[in-house]
């Protein structure tokens, strides 16, 4: 019980204290470690990612065989189809004995489908299960980034049929790479020569999990609707490629000793390991990705992975910087900032920069652009826009959705108010964000 009481107070209490500057950067990385792990462990407890990962399941099922289906042919066009069935091989490979018996029924239905059969309106019916499948599974990494709005439906066009149609490509390419460059005449001389022998099979080894750590690094820099660093993506990867290689073993083991289970379902046993395994991997996906949200938001860390919410105080200050960029940008007539460049600069979690940006734009000073990738500029010019009206606009955001004049005031503190209000907007009334942005460029 001592023991629980002094892991209980290390983790509540010690772990968030101030590291000592004098502590090596070695402490300092196992305690971010530990923070980080103590987060994501929460954040996993509330259930909500198990939800969405159970719900990618019923997706999976549905889509499975059109995707399989569209990259089959792709692959067919460059005569490289027959390697879908060692990939899905792979994949399934913790399914022991049943995983070669599902590739084979999976692969069974890609070939039993007929695009000439289907019609224009069964092929479209096609390609919108698989459009669906990648929409839930930016939902859920959006979830998970805590950004609020996804893609637009010509980014979502664009970008979902490039990883439909080029995705297949790349990852037969690589294999192809990776089996060539094995097999080069240079290589095969090496093995004979230690240590480069053993190097040489360590690698070959290690070369299936290094492609799935590529893999997640690329699914977690992609699918979310927000710029994702390389260095949090590729530790989130390698975070879940360890977890999914563990895992794997693991449940490889449970289905070699499920005979039980096997006597009870019958046949259906197969769709049932199916379906956990596919759940068990949507769910490592998706603590990857959270681990990845993390070490991208050291802020958040500090906070305890708690969500916070911006003071009415730094609203203000943070409400009336992000005009300040927006404004400099559109003065210096440059190109309108991004939501992605936005965040990057302000150091801004999504959702919160997307609650402000929103609020401006619903109050008339900014407008957003359509474009690749949306964009923001001042709704009018920056000389007719005072500050004062960008600070009312701030305060007064939410009184138009809930309660405003209706709340009983006393009267000598509504003067009072008002009377600071006045002295404020008299103030800055004559201060313009051109004047702001203009002072700031000099400067």
């Amino acid at each position: 019980m001592d023991f629980i009481t002094k892991l209980k107070q290390f983790f509540q209490v010690t772990l968030w204290q101030e590291t000592a500057e004098q502590s090596s950067a070695l402490v300092r990385a196992v305690m971010n470690t530990l923070k980080v792990s103590y987060i994501v462990i929460r954040e996993l407890a509330k259930g909500e990612l198990n939800l969405r990962a159970m719900s990618l399941v019923f997706t999976t099922l549905l889509s499975l065989v059109p995707l399989i289906a569209v990259a089959f042919s792709v692959l067919k066009a460059f005569g490289v189809h027959n390697q879908i069935e060692p990939f899905l091989l792979g994949v399934l490979e913790p399914l022991g004995p049943k995983g070669p018996e599902i590739a084979a029924n999976i692969i069974g239905f890609v070939q039993n489908v007929k695009v000439g059969v289907l019609g224009s309106l069964g092929v479209a019916m096609l390609f919108y299960t698989i459009i669906s499948l990648i929409q839930k599974i930016e939902y859920a990494f959006n979830f998970v980034w805590r950004v609020k709005r996804a893609r637009t439906l010509a980014r979502r066009f664009t970008d979902y049929l490039s990883v439909v149609m080029i995705g297949p490509i790349l990852v037969v390419a690589a294999m192809g790479v990776a089996a060539t460059v094995l097999n080069h005449n240079v290589v095969l001389a090496l093995q004979a020569i230690e240590p480069f022998g053993t190097l040489i099979l360590t690698a070959t080894k290690l070369l299936p999990y290094l492609m799935i750590i590529t893999a997640f690094t690329f699914l977690y820099k992609f699918i979310p609707n927000t710029n994702v660093k390389f260095g949090p993506a590729l530790m989130g990867a390698t975070v879940a490629g360890v977890l999914w290689i563990g895992v794997g073993t693991l449940f490889a083991s449970f289905v070699a000793s499920s005979s039980n289970y096997t006597a009870i379902y019958s046949s259906f046993a197969i769709l049932f390991f199916f379906m956990i395994w596919l759940y068990l991997a949507w769910f490592i996906l998706l603590t990857g990705s959270q681990v990845a949200f993390y070490l991208q938001h050291p802020k958040l860390v500090s906070y305890g992975g708690e969500q916070y919410e911006l003071s009415p105080r730094l609203r203000e200050k943070v409400g009336v910087s992000l005009m300040t960029r927006i404004g400099k940008r559109f003065y210096e007539q440059k190109s309108a900032l991004t939501v992605n460049e936005l965040e990057a600069e302000m150091a801004l979690t999504n959702n919160i920069l997307q609650d402000l940006l929103n609020k401006l734009e619903q109050g008339g000073l900014l407008v957003e652009l359509q474009g690749d990738e949306p964009s923001y500029q001042p709704a009018q010019d920056t000389a007719n826009i005072s500050v004062s009206e960008i600070l009312t606009c701030l305060r007064t955001a939410e009184e138009s959705q809930g309660m405003g004049g209706e709340v009983a005031i006393a009267g000598e503190v509504n003067r009072l108010l008002d009377q600071l209000e006045q002295v404020q907007q008299s103030t800055l009334q004559d201060v313009s964000l051109r004047e702001l942005v203009a002072g700031i460029t000099k400067a």
